[in-house]
C-alpha cells in the first residue's frame, strides 16, 4: 500500500509559512540545495526544475502523485502557473475553489480522507508513495493518514504563520528514524507513524 508523506520546510516554532505565504526567511544553503535537488527533485516545481539543474528525464525517485490544499497551489496560480507539478499527479483540496482551469489538476471538494484512503490502495501513476505538500489545515485533516513525516528543520523563529498542523487536538505517535544536518544549521528528520 502507498505511503501518505508530509514533506516540508518547519520553523523552530512550528510554521511551515509566515502570515502571508511567506517561506523566504528559511536560510536554505548550497549545501542543502544541492542535497536536496538529489534526494527529493519531485519535490521541486516542474517550473524551476531546470534551473535547478534538474534534467528533464530525471525520474520521480520518492512520489509520482501530490496532494495541496488550496494555500499552497494559490501562489502557483497567482504567478501564471496553473500546474505547478506537472511532473506529478496533482490533487488540489478545498471547498472554496469553484473550478480549476487546467486538466492536469483535479480539484476535490469533499473529504480529503476519503481521497487520500482510496489514492493509497491505488497503484499509482509510477507505483511510488503520496506527497503531502501542504498547508498546515489539510495536514491537519489528514493527520490520522499521514505514514512518514520528513520536516526539514530551519534554525529560525517565525513568530507567525501557517503552522504545521491545524485543527483539533488529536496526538499521533510517530518514531524518529533518520536525520542528516547541514552547514547552515537546518536539519532534514525523517519519522514514521508508530
Amino acid at each position: 500500500m502507498r505511503k501518505l508523506v508530509y514533506y516540508v520546510a518547519v520553523s523552530l516554532d512550528g510554521y511551515i509559512a509566515g502570515p502571508g505565504g511567506e517561506v523566504d526567511f528559511y536560510p536554505v544553503d548550497a549545501e542543502m540545495a544541492e542535497w536536496i535537488n538529489e534526494r527529493y527533485p519531485e519535490s521541486l516545481p516542474t517550473h524551476i526544475r531546470e534551473h535547478a539543474g534538474i534534467a528533464p528525464d530525471v525520474p520521480n525517485r520518492h512520489w509520482d502523485t501530490v496532494i495541496m490544499g488550496r494555500g499552497t497551489y494559490e501562489p502557483a496560480l497567482s504567478a501564471g502557473i496553473p500546474s505547478p507539478y506537472a511532473h506529478l499527479k496533482q490533487y488540489v483540496v478545498s471547498t472554496t475553489l469553484e473550478r480549476v482551469d487546467d486538466p492536469d489538476i483535479e480539484l476535490v471538494r469533499t473529504d480529503p480522507v476519503e481521497l487520500v484512503r482510496r489514492l493509497k490502495k491505488e497503484e499509482g501513476p509510477e507505483g511510488k508513495d503520496i506527497w503531502l505538500c501542504g498547508g498546515g489545515g489539510l495536514a491537519g485533516a489528514l493527520i490520522e493518514e499521514i505514514d512518514q513525516l520528513i520536516f526539514k528543520s530551519y534554525p529560525v523563529l517565525a513568530g507567525a504563520g501557517v503552522p504545521v498542523l491545524g485543527g483539533l487536538f488529536r496526538p499521533a505517535r510517530f518514531s524518529p528514524v533518520q536525520r542528516r544536518e547541514f552547514g547552515n544549521g537546518a536539519q532534514v528528520s525523517w519519522f514514521d507513524r508508530i
